[in-house]
């Protein structure tokens, strides 16, 4: 061969090094054009400029800590005692915590030196190691202070409202009334509540030891209190898990139920009719095409809120991913075990369940189980939306903004709650399907 007869192929040779070369430039540079179009076009530089770590701090302390608010009215004139600042967490009368003592001065000691003072005509002294004492009187609705123009970032201050937030507790003053926040670690009133006779008594005490209270046994009434328990709700916290579960194991195997035998219509195998295959096909793509959550929002419109419209958004939604990965499992069955059973003079129904069924069963349980396991967290969010199960209480627990140990507990129930649905799913399958050793 000649240089003239290796030309056109060298030049196709430098085309295709060239081509390589511009792709191992080309997407690099994509993804770089693409990640500075998010920056700008999500705001990161403002999103950051915007986020409060303090707040953050606060969050996380919340979720692993309770609070005693001490508050005053500063119209009654009336001093209250509560865990979480709720009614049904307030100290019995006549009972208040060790750290409060006084009576016309009522001193609030939050350590370290930080000390709190209601005085009369609702005046409070705030005593923050390092910094001048702070006095502040609460007139109808304004408030007055000794504060200087430059404060520290620990204290925000107007004439309606004055918050003070140290590292041993939180202050905030309004006209309406004063309250200090001492935080503690640990879920108070996590077992029992402060009028459960219970309370304060150790696992020990309340199995070995004497009848705490003379109309029940320990062992039967602290459980009652326990399941009955005002702060932390363990029965209704249990009721929602069950309806959570139970929307999920309803919605799934409700689709399995509907797609099985339409699934039969999409495959080609199945069904030689082209427009009825096309029907049932676009059908999947409709009703999967459109998210379980849309579908909540729609459904609740018709059914109103209540775990039936969870079930139903996920009986709908799942309807058309089974009849999608059915039928295609559908496809893909051996037609000698189809013959097998009609040389046995089968009826085509029979076909069906001895020479189809069979075949396709691992796959369809292996589909559902997982949809099942999926669903669990699922039915959480829907659950927000429609009202039910534990999804609902825990957007009741965030939407509060001050209930954050609630939230904490019942995330650390929703992973619980999943982690127990993997491990189910897993033994099921096993023994349903049988496992590879």
């Amino acid at each position: 061969m000649t240089a003239t007869d290796l030309s056109p192929t060298k030049q196709e040779a430098d085309k295709l090094f060239q081509r390589k070369r511009l792709i191992g430039f080309g997407i690099p540079a994509v993804v770089f054009a693409y990640l500075v179009y998010i920056f700008f076009a999500f705001d990161i530089s403002g999103l950051a400029g915007r986020a409060n770590l303090d707040n953050a701090v606060t969050l996380a302390s919340d979720s692993w800590s309770h609070k005693i608010h001490v508050t005053r009215d500063n119209r009654s004139g009336e001093i209250t005692y509560a865990f979480e600042g709720e009614r049904k967490g307030r100290y019995p009368a006549g009972q208040r915590p060790d750290w409060v003592s006084g009576d016309e001065i009522i001193e609030i000691d939050l350590g370290a030196d930080h000390v709190v003072r209601y005085l009369p005509e609702n005046r409070t002294e705030i005593e923050v190691p390092g910094f001048p004492k702070i006095e502040v009187q609460a007139e109808g609705r304004s408030l007055t202070n000794n504060l200087p123009d430059d404060l520290p970032e620990w204290i925000s201050a107007s004439n309606r409202r004055i918050g003070i937030t140290t590292e041993e507790g939180r202050i905030t003053l309004t006209g309406a009334r004063t309250e200090v926040f001492n935080y503690f670690p640990g879920w108070e009133l996590f077992w029992f509540t402060l009028d459960s006779p219970y309370y304060g008594h150790s696992i020990g005490s309340i199995l070995f030891g004497e009848r705490l209270d003379p109309a029940r046994s320990n062992i039967t009434g602290a459980v009652s209190d326990w399941w009955n328990n005002k702060m932390w709700r363990h029965k209704d916290v249990a009721w929602a898990i069950g309806e959570t579960i139970l929307m999920a194991f309803l919605g799934t195997m409700g689709a399995a139920m509907l797609a099985l035998p339409l699934a039969f219509l999409a495959a080609k195998r199945f069904t030689p009719i082209l427009l009825l295959r096309a029907v049932t096909r676009r059908l999947f793509d409709f009703v999967r095409g459109v998210d379980a959550l849309i579908w909540t929002v729609v459904l609740a419109r018709a059914f109103g809120p209540g775990p039936l419209t969870g079930t139903l958004a996920i009986l709908i939604t799942d309807t058309g991913t089974f009849g999608k990965t059915f039928s295609e499992a559908l496809e893909n069955v051996d037609q000698k075990q189809i013959e097998g059973v009609s040389s046995t003079g089968a009826k085509p129904l029979q076909r069906y369940r001895f020479g189809v069924i069979p075949q396709v069963v691992p796959v369809l349980l292996a589909q559902i189980l997982y949809f099942l396991e999926s669903n669990t967290r699922s039915a959480t969010i829907i659950g927000a939306i429609t009202g039910g199960g534990i999804g609902l209480m825990l957007t009741q627990a965030i939407q509060t903004q001050k209930d954050w140990e609630e939230v904490a507990y019942y995330i650390v129930l929703i992973i619980v709650m999943v982690m127990f649905m993997d491990w189910f799913s897993g033994w099921l399958r096993g023994k349903l399907i049988g496992r590879k050793d």
